[in-house]
């Protein structure tokens, strides 16, 4: 199950602002592949936002090539990549529209020109619900819902859109501790029992390091790739901590202020 989903080549992203351009980090060679949680964690500034906006197509890369299943995301169209990759941004939606219209929305890269929705459509989002464990609040309107309830909405809706990845940016930030667990928990079983590849950007650094498979730590331009125990052995997690009265322990797996 652990065929490669997405992978990045000799990456440099950043911003252009005319002939200028601001390089926020380069030479990132890396991979997502199914069946695995993969926390992206890093400073404020460190450029975690920017790596999911290039990884999702929203601003181009600088240099180097994203690829999604060997195919280079710069030769797609914008519908092709909706059918490779879902997103669920960081922004706490309120809205009056209601839970299934919302989840639906995932099955636009599918539905005709007047956005009808087919069976298997139906179908898509009666099972996003159910695997997000919302189906009982589906004609509820998303402004009633509690942050935990609106944030498993948007996870539905990006699992109805039926992509094998799926990129979240700090989807827990609104969230009290027992509703991060849970969905980091949730996000887990999602790629190990659906196959799905799952990208979270998260501040939250000891969840990561407990629940993810993998972990990419960007900071200095630089992104270094490999499990807690690789990362933690070659001192990239202490290095992002950047305190010496906060040790990681490795054993443990748990942060501790000294």
């Amino acid at each position: 199950m652990h065929d490669t989903v997405l992978s990045l080549e000799s990456l440099t992203i950043g911003y252009k602002n005319g002939r200028n351009a601001k390089v926020v980090a380069d030479g990132i060679d890396a991979s997502l592949r199914r069946g695995e949680l993969v926390a992206l964690v890093g400073r404020n500034g460190a450029g975690k936002s920017t790596l999911l906006r290039t990884l999702s197509a929203y601003i181009p890369p600088l240099g180097g090539k994203v690829r999604y299943r060997n195919g280079d995301v710069s030769a797609m169209t914008s519908n092709d990549i909706a059918k490779q990759i879902s997103v669920v941004l960081t922004e706490s939606v309120r809205t009056a529209i209601s839970v299934r219209d919302l989840v639906s929305l995932g099955r636009t890269p599918y539905t005709n020109f007047v956005g009808r929705l087919t069976h298997k459509d139906r179908a898509a989002v009666e099972k996003a619900m159910d695997i997000m464990g919302i189906a009982h609040l589906e004609q509820r309107t998303i402004d009633t819902l509690s942050d935990g309830e609106r944030q498993k909405c948007m996870v539905a809706k990006a699992l109805a859109q039926e992509t094998p990845l799926l990129l979240l940016d700090e989807p827990t930030a609104f969230l009290d501790f027992g509703s991060k667990v849970s969905l980091y928990r949730k996000l887990a079983s999602l790629a190990r029992e659906n196959g799905k590849a799952v990208l979270v950007s998260t501040h939250d650094l000891e969840l990561a390091v407990r629940l993810a498979d993998r972990m990419w730590v960007l900071g200095g331009g630089r992104l270094s790739e490999g499990s807690v125990e690789e990362l933690s052995a070659g001192g990239a997690l202490q290095e992002l901590i950047g305190d010496a009265g906060i040790r990681y322990d490795n054993k443990e797996k748990r942060i501790e202020i000294l």
